[in-house]
């Protein structure tokens, strides 16, 4: 597949044009999932993957949010 139809590598994507890449990304998930092809489903997949990790990469120290955590989300299944 070429760079043109995957769009340009997330490494070489500035940090706004990254966000945006992931936030269409994020918007178009579900409708793929439902309605595209296997091979779109892989594609799509495969892109997300790659933009989150570039992400994730850049921003090891991100904030997180407790209740979003594997302990927060115990607690928050003990107090139900």
């Amino acid at each position: 597949m070429t760079e043109h139809e995957r769009g340009p590598s997330a490494r070489n994507l500035e940090e706004g044009r990254l966000l945006k890449e992931l936030e269409a990304i994020h918007r178009t998930r579900h409708e793929t999932l439902l309605h595209g092809s296997n091979d779109a489903l892989v594609t799509h997949t495969d892109r997300m993957n790659e933009l989150e990790r570039e992400y994730v990469r850049r921003h090891p120290q991100r904030a997180q949010t407790p209740g979003r955590t594997r302990e927060g989300a115990r607690v928050r299944t003990t107090a139900d």
